[in-house]
């Protein structure tokens, strides 16, 4: 339960993160920006899809994402 606590807590600071941007961010950055473990980094933004609150977009071999709602056009 304290692993899912923490998975949360992430996904609070990669929503925030996203939120500043205001616009896509290259999801290999997302770790670096926010002083998270990869892994947990990358849990966090599955649980802000499965929540809906985040779209994808890939271009050139690079995977970008940013808030649904934001201003971005993935």
């Amino acid at each position: 339960m304290e692993e899912l606590e923490s998975i949360g807590n992430a996904a609070g600071q990669v929503w925030t993160l996203l939120s500043s941007k205001k616009g896509q961010v290259n999801i290999a950055d997302i770790p670096r920006l926010t002083n998270l473990k990869s892994h947990i980094a990358y849990q966090a933004l599955g649980w802000l899809a499965r929540e809906g609150k985040v779209q994808y977009q890939t271009k050139a071999q690079k995977t970008f994402v940013c808030l649904v709602g934001a201003e971005c056009v993935c």
